[in-house]
């Protein structure tokens, strides 16, 4: 694998504040000697493709490495028992570093072959490209612990995984248990075909996950409808009128639904159904106003279908806001750093995956992405959201985007995991590990950059906006969400595990061989 280099604009930084050269080379190269372990943390992690509450054998494999290099590991952290958090260092800064765990429902892929086609047919697989963050983060952690070991560095870090990130569903439960009480500053990495980051309100959406029970009674559909009241339709009944209701709802909104129970068999009348809603908005308010108006609109439904109904919060997102001191030290590490020195094979298996999908034919970018700001981003009409948020309105946060996947796939697709256990994975994650640890040592040798981060989060952000979550302090941790889906396709993937112990790769355990260019 080739090495990730570091270029010439090392120390021509955009921020006020730098760690020394010296360093940050050494950082680097302590990211470099994980190459290998990057690698099997990588394939790792994707083999066991858990879904959101369930990353048992994920949570399990991650906290075991960070105890043996050193971390303190406090797991079950908010009432999740798939979160964690590690911890490191005394004095100084505290900095917490995370990325999400877990993966997208139905969308299993075999990695390295250009068309789709499921390990297991119906499971779920890593559809976002999660399986490389947190390989990421412990590299750069581990990197940042030996340099400051080495030079007598006072200051702190706290490790945490996004969990059940692509139901929205814990990070909001984080803030609410104080996990970042203490915390200076905060950054956050997520898997892209870009590398950059980027400050100021990012254009998406917050959102509020909630689902609506309707309660009805049973009664024969055919002998004695008159007896029952249909929950069903209390149900179908919401969400005609919702989608009516689309037609005067600001432009930026977004809502979508699933119908989770809609009874037993058509010869009885269903007395309990359920529909769970997503509602998003780019604003605290106009997130409350469409929850809101989702609560009128059950309640009018029950009443129509001689029904009752009660509802439950299932996740909550608040809008994300990046920290322009912190991004801008983030940029010049990511411009020091530079793209992954991409092969003729990536490129040569990124067109094939691109032309066998039909996306945009696109080469593996060979330049960083420029600072993203409020002066160079496109108005933005609203689109999806990241729980990340939450952490953004707590402590001065960024989230550094790094060149793990092919351009031009799709998000929550089976498209988007075919590369995520190549070389394109792997090298990616080197170079946001090496981004990273730079800018972690940024902020433990620079106190003005901790301050500044600070300032602007105080004086700029809270200045737009206040952190206003729809969650009540009665609202649980939907730790029960696909416990049923792992129990019954667990056995099967289990057989798909990577063994690092027998196989150099994940690709060689299956039987692939890179770049296949070729539908298998």
């Amino acid at each position: 694998m080739a090495a990730v280099a570091l270029t010439t604009t090392l120390f021509t930084p955009l921020a006020q504040a730098a760690a020394p050269k010296a360093m940050k080379t050494a950082a680097s190269a302590a990211v470099d000697a994980q190459t290998k372990q990057i690698q099997v943390m990588v394939d790792q992690v994707f083999s066991y493709a858990e879904p959101g509450f369930q990353e048992v054998r994920t949570s399990e494999y991650l906290t075991k490495i960070l105890e043996e290099n050193g971390f303190t590991v406090t797991r079950g952290v908010a009432g999740i028992p798939t979160a964690f958090t590690a911890t490191w260092g005394s004095g100084g800064p505290l900095i917490a570093l995370g990325s999400d765990i877990d993966d997208v429902l139905g969308v299993s892929q075999i990695p390295g072959i250009p068309n789709i086609k499921p390990l297991v047919e119906g499971a779920p697989g890593h559809g976002e490209g999660h399986n490389a963050g947190m390989p990421l983060v412990i590299a750069a952690a581990i990197a940042v612990k030996k340099v400051m070991e080495k030079n007598k560095i006072s200051g702190r870090l706290m490790l945490w995984p996004g969990v059940a990130e692509e139901l929205l569903a814990t990070k909001a439960y984080y803030v609410r248990d104080g996990l970042f009480k203490d915390v200076d500053a905060c950054i956050f990495t997520h898997v892209s075909s870009e590398f950059g980051t980027g400050y100021g309100e990012m254009g998406m959406n917050g959102m509020v996950s909630v689902e609506y029970t309707f309660h009805g009674k049973t009664a024969h559909s055919a002998g004695m409808p008159w007896e029952g009241r249909s929950a069903l339709d209390g149900v179908e009944l919401m969400d005609v009128a919702w989608n009516f209701r689309r037609e005067h709802l600001p432009l930026t909104q977004r809502s979508h639904y699933v119908i989770t129970n809609g009874g037993g068999q058509p010869n009885v009348v269903p007395d309990k159904a359920s529909v769970w809603y997503y509602f998003r908005d780019r604003t605290f308010k106009s997130i409350r106003d469409l929850y809101n108006t989702g609560n009128e609109i059950a309640e009018a439904a029950a009443k129509a279908s001689g029904t009752t109904v009660t509802r439950q919060t299932l996740g909550y997102a608040a809008p994300n806001f990046g920290n322009k001191p912190l991004a801008e030290a983030a940029q010049a590490n990511i411009q020091a750093v530079g793209m992954p020195k991409w092969t003729a094979d990536d490129q040569a298996f990124t067109k094939a995956v691109q032309e066998t999908n039909k996306r945009k034919v696109e080469p593996l970018h060979d330049k960083v992405s420029d600072l993203s700001t409020p002066e160079n981003r496109k108005p933005s009409m609203g689109g999806g959201s990241d729980d990340v948020g939450d952490i953004t309105w707590t402590v001065p946060t960024i989230t550094i985007r790094f060149p793990s996947n092919i351009p031009n796939m799709i998000g929550h697709n089976v498209t988007a995991a075919i590369a995520m256990a190549t070389p394109i994975a792997h090298k990616g994650a080197v170079a946001g590990a090496k981004a990273l640890a730079m800018t972690v040592l940024d902020l433990m040798t620079t106190p003005k950059l901790v301050a500044d981060a600070k300032t602007y989060f105080r004086d700029v952000q809270l200045k737009t906006d206040s952190y206003d979550p729809v969650l009540t302090p009665e609202d649980k941790p939907a730790i029960w969400l696909n416990e049923k889906t792992m129990r019954l396709l667990r056995p099967e993937m289990e057989k798909y595990y990577y063994d690092p112990s027998k196989y150099s790769s994940y690709l060689e355990q299956l039987g692939v061989k890179y770049p296949t260019l070729t539908p298998q």
